[in-house]
């Protein structure tokens, strides 16, 4: 009787927080659906028409969207400021989490604790001396800059998060590698990376998420079109086709499209990556 009482009470608990879930998911993923659905009308119905699914499906508005606002060249410049910003955010981030945590060195705690507290400034609070730093350097208006300032403003969170993962590496795995014959770097390269490897697909996520967004910033460092990442040209195309909804919910979903794929593909490790236990096993 009290087994049939838990079961009962283990199903009507899944039922209801599964149900709770599922609503949550809708609510995340309507506004997905709803910009694909302007996104394949036209400027007359996209008001007008309340159907669920439109009845006359225009895929050339991507095209259109595509040739028209120049996403070709805004796209790439996305695609490229995200690959060379993630990547030196992984290798610069990796280095120096593996350094607090496995060197000892003078003013190691200091360090640390400054990268965690740039963590509380807002990324507009520090706008005058970045803008200030790039002029003395002559990076404004380059890609060289941008890529840096981004790098920059990804590091405190991936160094906190790959120092708890290199905080919890067993030492005796390093004394094996040093008797194969690796250094440090052989011991940062061969072991530390490999386990880290569910914290760096979360640092991936995120900073792609945080780059492929970015825009305040590319308003600041950016003044020539050619330069200007996808959401960056968004607002210029937003500026050119301001009442053709199409159009623009077409340029939204292209530029939703790559942050989607690279989230399905790495969600697994979310869960893992900000799990720091899962590391060792």
């Amino acid at each position: 009787m009290e087994t049939n009482r838990y079961i009962l009470e283990r199903t009507t608990k899944g039922f209801f927080v599964h149900a709770l879930l599922l609503v949550f998911s809708l609510t995340c993923l309507f506004p997905l659906f709803w910009m694909l659905r302007c996104a394949l009308m036209t400027n007359a119905t996209v008001f007008t028409d309340k159907s669920f699914i439109p009845a006359s499906l225009h895929f050339e508005n991507f095209a259109q969207a595509w040739t028209e606002g120049n996403f070709a060249v805004y796209f790439f410049n996305s695609l490229f400021y995200t690959t060379c910003v993630v990547a030196g955010i992984v290798l610069v981030a990796s280095l120096a989490a593996y350094a607090f945590s496995r060197l000892d060195f003078p003013g190691k705690n200091f360090f640390f604790y400054m990268f965690v507290a740039a963590m509380m400034i807002p990324l507009p609070g520090s706008f005058v001396p970045l803008y200030r730093l790039m002029t003395v350097l002559g990076l404004i208006n380059t890609r060289v800059g941008y890529i840096l300032c981004m790098i920059n403003v990804g590091l405190s969170m991936s160094i906190l998060l790959l120092k708890t993962f290199f905080d919890k590496m067993p030492p005796d795995l390093e004394d094996a590698a040093r008797i194969d014959g690796c250094g440090r770097v052989g011991i940062w390269w061969h072991v530390a990376l490999p386990l880290a490897r569910p914290a760096i697909a979360v640092i991936i996520i995120f900073n792609s998420l945080n780059v492929w967004n970015e825009y305040i910033l590319a308003t600041l460092l950016l003044n020539d079109k050619s330069l200007m990442p996808l959401q960056r040209g968004l607002m210029v195309f937003q500026g050119t086709h301001s009442v053709d909804y199409p159009l623009l919910m077409a340029g939204l979903t292209i530029a939703a499209i790559p942050i989607i794929v690279i989230y399905l593909a790495m969600q697994k490790h979310i869960v893992k990556g900000l799990s720091s236990g899962a590391i060792v096993g």
